[in-house]
């Protein structure tokens, strides 16, 4: 079905700084299409010292349905939430927004659930594997309790933020599973190597890992989008390593994203 434009359509904005990178607009406004809704997902570019004026106009936007959220509004955005799934609660942080029906916002946090749907394409079962995961904002929070989750045997984080990253590596050994501990830039010793920065979207950019250090058989992850292969994607496929791109990650997910922008994923709120 060939997405429509009306005053009847619904509106959802991924809200963001930068947000030309992003990709959701056109595949969330085709499933919409495909699905029979009519709504359409339009990128808004807000810089965080504007984010609290633009939610405040947010809720008062009657046709405004559902937001995304990119970085670096996951936390912030979280605070805004009325109510939000018990993933998100535990990671403190939303990447999707809906509207309930006393007009306040229920939010969840699907990163993680796409970047290990994005490596299990690839044939990758993060069971049992040591993992290194390199940023600790949002995306990485999501993805670090995913792997967890998923049943690693370790992870090891590294952030350049020491205050989140040790709050996250706390986070996590709370759960009782596998350890977490701290990380560095070195990959050697990990079968798991999960880019959760925005480290190569811009040129010249240093890459997140010593990929020098890189084995061939590890597994290599990134949430960049843009570019498509990211430069440590690209590095990591000169040693022969298994790679998913920030693409990979958004083509799991998006079914995801739009069950919940639309009320379909179970959740009563």
């Amino acid at each position: 079905m060939t997405p429509t434009l009306s005053g009847a359509t619904r509106l959802y904005v991924i809200v963001g700084d930068p947000i030309a990178q992003v990709r959701s607009p056109a595949g969330v406004t085709a499933a919409f299409a495909a699905r029979g809704h009519d709504g359409i997902l339009a990128p808004v570019q807000v810089a965080p010292h504007d984010l609290p004026d633009f939610l405040s106009v947010a809720v008062r936007l009657k046709n405004l349905d559902g937001i995304v959220v990119t970085i670096p509004h996951k936390f912030a955005c979280y605070q805004a939430c009325a109510s939000a799934t018990e993933r998100a609660h535990f990671l403190r942080t939303v990447n999707l927004m809906r509207r309930r029906a006393d007009g306040a916002w229920h939010g969840d946090m699907v990163d993680g659930l796409g970047f290990v749907g994005a490596a299990r394409a690839k044939g990758i079962d993060p069971r049992g594997m040591r993992a290194l995961l390199v940023g600790a904002g949002g995306a990485g929070s999501a993805i670090a309790l995913a792997l967890v989750e998923a049943g690693v045997s370790e992870i090891a984080v590294h952030d350049s933020a020491a205050e989140r990253r040790d709050a996250l590596i706390d986070q996590l050994n709370r759960l009782g599973r596998a350890p977490a501990r701290l990380g560095s830039m070195d990959p050697a010793s990990f079968d798991f190597v999960a880019n959760a920065t925005p480290a190569g979207m811009k040129e010249g950019d240093p890459l997140p890992v010593d990929v020098t250090r890189l084995v061939p058989t590890a597994y290599c992850g990134c949430v960049i989008t843009k570019p498509e292969v990211s430069p440590f994607i690209a590095a990591a496929r000169k040693i022969g390593c298994i790679t998913a791109t920030g693409a990979d990650m958004y083509r799991q997910h998006q079914g995801i994203m739009v069950d919940f922008l639309l009320g379909h994923d179970g959740d009563g709120n």
